[in-house]
């Protein structure tokens, strides 16, 4: 018996399509990705940044507790009392820019999590956490160090502003005022360009494996033509959880504030005021943090998703992409990474609609366009479509004959005397005297009709007989 191939279902379809997409599928899909492996995304981010926020906020009080209640061992006024309040103000102040920077980091890793699960998820593959902290781990410090770079950037670029700033002030004070409005202008504007340019680098470092001033040129090369698309991103989601994280703060905030009206309408501190404050604190505290946790999730997809349009614009990745799908679903296994597999290849762009196309092959001229074809519109005299060389062209009717008129008729609009068309030379023309021209023939004269015998209306005969009765 002949052996046929054995029958694979389909391949299930990731959370985008595996062709070039526009940017109201970068949004949608941002959202859905969340539904995909929620456990992954959401769970993971929830209880990093919770436990980050939580060490954060104990580390800041703790230092504050300890080192503001030594100001009680002192009397207010004295030197000592200066002393101890401003150190005690530096020490909470490095406490929580350390424990800051260290909760900056927590998040970064937060946002490389997802970015190799969403990775997976393209591909219609729903990996464990265990699997994408595998992918995660070999390249964590790097992104660790571009988030330091980045924080390092900030921190110069504002401390130079701010000195020049203040020199003006000092000096003219209009003309710092004026410098100080124009700088913050400028410098949103290049805080959003590079916001933009920068926004694949954890999706380079992760996917590609790339050290950071690498990923760096590459994400700067893909944005390239996509600059306006990958900054509308970044600030529409960006502005959307704002105003989402201001709604949940909006009524906390009023609701803390009605508490101690309400548990104490005396005035009188009271424990329960103050535990209910503290209740409504923490629930808005919550609340912020939620969205703050989905904003962190989103944008970060959205980062893939955009990542991987540009490369399949750029470097057909699609094709890597169903290649390995196609051959994982038939059972293949040791695939290669598709993300690694055409990294820097260069794909030749069509020629743009309307450019002006090569000859056909072998320069064959057009279908049925015959040599001798006059040009649209051409003047009289122009050559007649498929008419010989030296043929009248249209419009040619100074010398060509009546239409339908026998041999030796005159030509059309030729004057008294011309030959007619075809007569030979000497034949008189049109016009002529009427004694030089040849008699007619003679014409014989018409037969009579046969005169009709009338028929008796008595006379039979028999059928097929040709006599009378």
């Amino acid at each position: 018996m002949t052996a046929y191939p054995a029958w694979t279902p389909a391949s299930r379809p990731g959370i985008v399509p595996l062709h070039p997409y526009g940017f109201g599928t970068i949004l949608g899909r941002s959202f859905v990705a969340l539904r995909h492996n929620p456990k992954v995304l959401l769970g993971f981010a929830l209880i990093a940044q919770t436990a980050a926020y939580l060490i954060l906020t104990a580390a800041v009080a703790g230092a504050a507790v300890a080192s503001f209640t030594r100001l009680d061992t002192v009397a207010p006024g004295s030197d000592d009392y200066d002393a101890i309040l401003a150190g005690s103000i530096v020490l909470t102040a490095a406490t929580a820019l350390v424990l800051g920077v260290a909760t900056g980091a927590l998040s970064v890793i937060v946002q490389g999590v997802v970015v190799a699960e969403v990775a997976h998820a393209v591909v219609s593959e729903k990996p464990t956490l265990k699997v994408v902290w595998g992918r995660v781990k070999p390249v964590v410090w790097r992104l660790i160090g571009y988030s330091a770079l980045t924080l390092l950037a900030t921190v110069v670029a504002l401390g130079v502003l701010a000195g020049i700033v203040a020199l003006l002030v000092m000096s003219v004070l209009w003309l710092g005022i004026l410098v100080g409005i124009l700088a913050v202008l400028g410098l949103i504007v290049v805080a959003l360009w590079l916001a933009a340019k920068l926004f694949l680098v954890p999706s380079v470092i992760i996917l590609e494996r790339s050290p950071v001033f690498r990923a760096i040129g590459r994400s700067w090369r893909l944005t390239r033509g996509r600059f306006w698309s990958t900054l509308g991103v970044v600030v529409v989601i960006s502005v959307a959880f704002s105003i989402i994280a201001q709604i949940i703060s909006i009524p906390f905030s009023l609701i803390g504030s009605l508490v101690p009206a309400i548990l104490a309408p005396t005035g009188e501190t009271e424990s329960g005021a103050l535990i209910g404050v503290i209740g409504v604190q923490i629930l808005g505290q919550f609340g912020i943090l939620l969205v703050q946790c989905i904003a962190l999730v989103v944008q970060s997809t959205s980062a893939v998703l955009v990542y991987v349009d540009a490369r399949m614009r750029v470097e057909a990745l699609d094709h890597d992409l169903q290649t390995y799908v196609e051959a994982r679903d038939a059972g293949a296994t040791d695939l290669d990474d598709p993300y690694l597999v055409g990294v820097g290849r260069v794909v030749a762009r069509p020629a743009p609609f309307g450019a002006q196309e090569q000859s056909g092959y072998g320069g064959v001229s057009g279908y049925g366009a015959p040599a001798a074809s006059p040009v649209y519109g051409a003047p009289a005299g122009s050559p007649v479509y498929g008419a010989p060389a030296g043929s009248p062209g249209y419009g040619a009717s100074a010398a060509s004959p009546v239409y339908g008129a026998p041999a030796g008729s005159p030509v059309y609009g030729a004057p008294a005397g011309s030959p007619g068309y075809g007569a030979p030379a000497g034949t008189p023309g049109y016009g002529a005297p009427a004694g030089d021209a040849p008699p007619p023939p003679p014409v014989p004269a018409p037969n009579a009709p046969p005169t009709p015998h009338p028929q008796s209306p008595t006379t039979w005969a028999a059928p097929g007989s040709n006599g009378d009765a």
